[in-house]
């Protein structure tokens, strides 16, 4: 018995696990609070989304470097987020 509900709990935890990932960037953002400063399309107390975008396009380098200032806090404010979300959150917002 303690072999079953010791499987089941992994099994609930891993699917929890893949859920989060699941959830779309949108959403993150949302969550983390980054739409209280940016927008996709106009710019608010930080650039827009589309903004960022233009700005690194054809920077190879442009997610790394800008999931690295997000998760240390220089030159943007912390994000408390998982380095992949914080991916998650970048790759969308230089589409």
């Amino acid at each position: 018995m303690k072999r079953l509900t010791a499987v089941a709990l992994t099994t609930a935890m891993l699917i929890a696990t893949g859920a989060a990932q699941a959830q779309s960037a949108e959403d993150l953002m949302k969550a983390k609070g980054c739409l209280g400063c940016h927008d996709f399309n106009t710019k608010k107390v930080g650039p827009a989304f589309k903004d960022v975008a233009a700005k690194h396009k054809g920077n190879a380098g442009a997610e790394a470097a800008l999931v690295a200032k997000l998760k240390d806090g220089k030159g943007h404010m912390k994000i408390n987020a998982s380095e992949a979300e914080i991916k998650t959150m970048v790759g969308r917002a230089l589409k």
